[in-house]
């Protein structure tokens, strides 16, 4: 059995930036890039100096993730994509290269 490789990097949305979460990665030194809530903004401001200092954020990397995600959306305009119609992986990998290659030549030239 082979072990996956460990995390060194998180890309997430608002709800996996809760405290407890976040203490969670930074014991296991997993470095993240998730936006802080407005209501944990609040609090922190309102507790002032015992509030600790925001997490950090990197934008650019964020706009990245917005875009894979925007990619994975097209790809399940595909029906067999979004349903997993066919359950043989190399079928199905078959199915997404041909999706991808579709919504390639779609895309208008620069």
């Amino acid at each position: 059995m082979q072990l996956a490789s460990p995390v060194s990097q998180v890309i997430s949305h608002g709800r996996q930036g809760r405290p407890a979460i976040r203490h969670l990665r930074r014991r296991r030194s997993i470095g993240a890039t998730i936006p802080e809530r407005r209501d944990q903004t609040a609090d922190r401001r309102r507790r002032g100096r015992l509030g600790g200092r925001p997490p950090t954020f990197d934008e650019e990397t964020y706009r990245d993730r917005n875009v894979v995600e925007r990619c994975f959306a097209r790809l399940k305009q595909f029906r067999a994509i979004a349903t997993r119609f066919d359950k043989l992986a190399d079928r199905y990998r078959a199915g997404v290269v041909l999706a991808s290659l579709i919504l390639w030549l779609r895309e208008p030239t620069r």
